[in-house]
């Protein structure tokens, strides 16, 4: 359950911190802009606040610098458990999240993270979370160059390019105020015979205009700013693809990216959205070409029966989600394409992309690249499009991941590089610091350039259609976990592992099978006895992102750990497994990063006890450092020769055995399967389509009612999905595994009780995920209950506001009513009309630093201090009344009676102030 805020103004006013006994009032020296200032918080890190109460409490984190537009969103933690996504600010700089319903913790250890990177933190507690690999220090030797592949799809076509620019009327998307853009640039390749194939790029999250430095996350641009062409930012890419007979098009998203910073997707139906309507356009003009734009005319006509779609950062979930939503389409109301779908999509390129959702197509290939140096999605959540998939469907697309050492975030996109974009750009490895890291900095021997990363992204972008689309099985083994490498990647160290296509049977960890020798971990986990790494490495390695929990069922590895050479681990699923047809066991294997010759001696044994040895791999961990994600599996593989298969059925085989061969180590098995070459056509399997809406009710005054949550299922088939509901007082949602068809209802229900005390919005949310036989559009959703009691009023009383030095000025703040949740307001100190007023020397100066932020030096009256002083009172659930005091000292200075004016500030449901009466303390001179 989490209380949620009412839709506020831009103007509202910042909220203040709970007190922490009657007798006490805070306040804040530095405002966030178009607010009044708030309180300091006590008791919270550095940057940290508390502010607000009811119905729109908040955790507020502000940065000493502006937190660059990127594509990992900001998440607040409390230790390494999720307390939420909050709202940025528009000054960069501030991030707030409701707090009502949130369980907090410990607020000694609040955090704000952005894919597993630290924002937050400084000085020793910096250095202490920063130590995240076992061993931090560069690598000794890079691992072992791999052999040159029999075909490079780096180097250019037999086609000359032709290049130019489309603008269409631009569209209204759901949810989404202003319009998005339907802009793009087409590179075709000139003179082409026949129809062509479409490869249709998408950019991610970028800031959205410029004017010489400054730069705006706003559509439409403020007035004097251009848009940033981040959609320009791949010609490269497509001059590749169209020379080799592609027709290309890159298109313009700066107006989602302005404002998808609050949807619970991020954007992603918003961009498949996007993505088809320019594809619809595409099929128009297919047929038509009479109706297409000038550039669309000179190029050949596109076939939208082969589509390659290539996303980076967002843009990734976006082509993914456009992938899901062509094969199932999404619910009317979510969408903002409407008609019939008349392509095909062959295969998905992801570069450096987010997975909220963590809901990837099982049935589409998918290429994905991780950049080894990414600044910006760096713990490399993409990785789930490769491990998100298993089990999921029938398992024949190809789902490849491609670590690129080396490789950042942003210089995929000229636009968003140094020294070739338009707009201002940056290096954003840099985001994680300036020290110097021994594999990501510039200048190292393991850190590429702009233009060698640009020429690898598109030497793996080509293999990944020349494969999916073009069908041409020889480069396969540069994207299937083959030790091979493409020789226009140059320099660029390259190391895939893939699952799908002609693999078969499978030894994977989990609950069902028996394990000796080792341990099953849990990938998302904080408990250190379960989890597959400690806490505070788990950002360490792509294979355990987070999801919406930071405790997860259903995702394992196998740990292993030994301190002698022939230490075996062994692995026996529920049921045997099949390897008949296979040509080598292959297995996804990680070792810490930095290590070495990890030597396993592999061996198997069948339903009959009989065993058979298939030889030795050799696991090099990858080049990492405090700052890299780069517990990554590698792909071994050995064979199972004709010796082998005359000595066990491997038809059933019960278990998978792995001896150590080296004095000590560690390594985690992902999983083991049986390997054979080819590339099996990926004919989409029937599926369910899972998607979760979100429902407003009222309260009520009394007695209880059951809501069900709105799950939609789509599609054809029955499958299993995994739910998470959020209850209130758990630490983490409690968890289901349900099975779901078409027609059929999700029964995920929520009881309101009805009352009539006023206690703000309450949000019980619901996350889902797929497990087999299924797939999810919308994966969060939930129940909104909303208050239908009015506020209770607030009034103002003294209780000593005629004293002497060094007595306390008090007043009571009462309720018309007690509510259930903290009620907040203020007493704004005001000039006094006449005489002399109490000044910063009148009070004692621990309490004057503590409430109002101000020294006693120079003294000054206390209305004069800046950012409109006041006293913030908050009166906790349940309560009816405080007490607010104002402690006064006594001096040897002979004074007239001084007075304090005050007036009570409150605000409606809408957070629009409300100006009270005003009261009036006098303070005797003692003497």
């Amino acid at each position: 359950m989490i209380r949620v805020p009412r839709v506020m103004a831009a103007a509202t006013a910042a909220l203040a911190v709970a007190l922490g006994s009657p007798g006490t009032a805070q306040a804040a020296p530095e405002p966030e802009p178009g607010r009044p200032s708030a309180p300091v918080s006590q008791g919270l890190p550095e940057g940290w606040k508390i502010t607000g109460s009811g119905e729109a409490r908040e955790l507020v984190w502000r940065s000493p610098e502006k937190v660059p537009v990127g594509d990992a969103r900001v998440e607040f933690q409390s230790g390494t458990r999720s307390l939420g996504i909050p709202e940025p600010a528009t000054d960069g700089r501030t991030f707030r999240l409701p707090l009502d319903g949130v369980r907090l913790g410990k607020t000694d250890d609040l955090r704000a993270v952005a894919a597993g990177r630290r924002l937050d933190a400084a000085g020793a507690q910096a250095a202490r979370e920063r130590s995240r690999l076992d061993s931090p220090s560069a690598p000794s030797a890079l691992p072992q160059t791999a052999p040159l592949s029999e075909v490079d799809p780096g180097v250019a076509g037999p086609h000359r390019t032709v290049s130019g620019e489309y603008s269409l009327p631009s569209v209204r998307l759901p949810g989404y105020e202003a319009k998005a853009e339907m802009k793009a640039v087409v590179v075709a390749p000139e003179g082409a015979t026949g129809r062509r194939p479409l490869a249709l790029f998408l950019h991610g999250r970028h800031v959205s205009c410029f004017k010489g430095d400054d730069v705006a996350l706003e559509w439409p641009c403020p007035a004097g700013q251009k848009p940033v062409p981040s959609y320009r930012g791949y010609l490269h890419d497509q001059k590749l693809l169209a020379s080799q007979g592609y027709v290309t098009v890159s298109i313009s998203a700066n107006a989602i990216n302005a404002q998808d910073g609050g949807t619970p997707d991020a954007g992603a139906q918003a961009r498949s959205s996007l993505v088809r309507l320019h594809l619809a356009r595409w099929a128009d003009w297919a047929a038509d070409p009479s109706t297409a734009p000038a550039i669309v005319r000179q190029a050949p006509r596109a076939d939208l029966g082969r589509v390659l779609l290539v996303g980076h950062s967002r843009g990734g979930e976006g082509v993914n989600r456009a992938a899901l939503d062509s094969l199932t389409p999404p619910p009317a109301d979510q969408d903002g394409y409407h008609g019939r779908t008349r392509w095909t999509i062959r295969g998905t390129v992801l570069t450096g992309p987010t997975i909220f959702g963590q809901n990837p197509v099982p049935d589409v290939p998918s290429m994905t690249i991780l950049p080894g140096c990414d600044g910006d999605v760096s713990d490399l959540q993409g990785e789930i499009y490769v491990d998100g998939t298993r089990g999921v469907s029938r398992g024949k697309a190809l789902h490849s991941a491609v670590y690129m050492t080396g490789a950042n975030h942003n210089f995929f996109n000229r636009e968003w590089t140094p020294g070739q974009a338009t707009a201002p750009s940056e290096d954003d490895f840099s985001y994680g610091g300036n020290d110097h890291d021994k594999v990501c900095s510039p200048g190292t021997s393991t850190r590429l350039t702009a233009k060698q990363q640009q020429k690898a992204g598109s030497t793996y972008i080509a293999a990944a259609a020349r494969l999916f689309v073009a069908g041409d099985d020889r480069v396969r083994p540069l994207l299937d976990g083959s030790f091979v490498r493409a020789a226009s990647a140059g320099p660029a160290l390259v190391l895939t592992h893939a699952v799908g296509a002609a693999r078969s049977g499978a030894f994977l960890p989990e609950p069902s099978a028996r394990i000796s020798g080792g341990r099953l971990c849990a990938q998302v986990d904080p408990g250190p006895r379960t989890a597959c790494l400690r806490p505070h490495l788990q950002p360490s390695s792509p294979h355990f992102a987070q999801w919406e929990t930071a405790k997860e069922p259903g995702r394992y590895a196998l740990a292993m750990s030994w301190s002698r050479s022939g230490t075996v681990t062994r692995i026996s699923p529920a049921a045997p497994v099949s390897l008949s047809g296979a040509e080598a066991l292959t297995l996804r294997v990680i070792v810490p990063p930095n290590t070495t010759g990890t030597k396993l001696d592999v061996a198997l044994t069948d339903a009959s006890g009989k065993r058979a040895p298939l030889g030795r791999v050799r696991v090099d961990g990858l080049p990492g450092t405090k700052r890299t994600s780069s517990y990554w599996a590698r792909e071994v593989r050995v064979p199972l020769s004709a010796a082998t298969r005359a000595r066990i059925d491997l038809g059933h085989v019960r278990t998978l055995e792995l001896t150590a061969r080296t004095a000590s180590g560690k390594a985690w098995l992902m999983d083991a399967h049986g390997w054979r070459p080819g590339t099996p056509a990926a004919e989409p399997a029937e599926l369910a389509r899972v998607d979760v809406g979100r429902m407003t009710v009222k309260e009520g005054d009394s007695g209880t009612r059951t809501y069900r949550v709105p799950v939609q299922v789509s599609g054809t088939g029955s499958g299993k999905v995994r739910l998470f509901l959020s209850r209130p007082g758990s630490e983490y949602p409690v968890e289901h595994t349900v099975t779901v068809q078409p027609g059929a209802p999700v029964d995920v229900s929520v009881t309101v009780e009805g009352n009539t005390r006023y206690g703000g919005e309450v949000y019980h949310p619901l996350a889902v995920k797929a497990v087999r036989g299924a797939v999810v559009g919308s994966h969060r959703g939930g129940v909104v209950v909303e208050e239908d009691d009015p506020r209770p009023t607030v009034t103002v009383t003294p209780v000593a506001d005629q004293v002497a030095e060094g007595e306390p000025l008090v007043w009571r703040i009462t309720l018309s009513n007690a509510a259930d949740v903290p009620l907040y307001g203020e007493l704004l100190i005001l000039p006094v009309s006449g005489g002399t007023e109490l000044s910063t020397k009148d009070v004692p100066a621990a309490w004057l630093d503590e409430n109002l932020g101000a020294s006693p030096n120079p003294e000054r009256p206390l209305s004069r201090l800046p950012d409109e002083p006041r006293l913030v009172f908050d009166l906790p659930a349940g309560s009816s009344s405080v007490d607010v005091s104002v402690p006064t000292v006594t001096d040897r200075v002979t004074e007239r009676t001084e007075s304090l004016r005050l007036r009570l500030r409150t605000y409606d449901d809408n957070w629009e102030p409300v100006e009270g009466p005003e009261h009036t303390g006098t303070v005797r001179d003692a003497s």
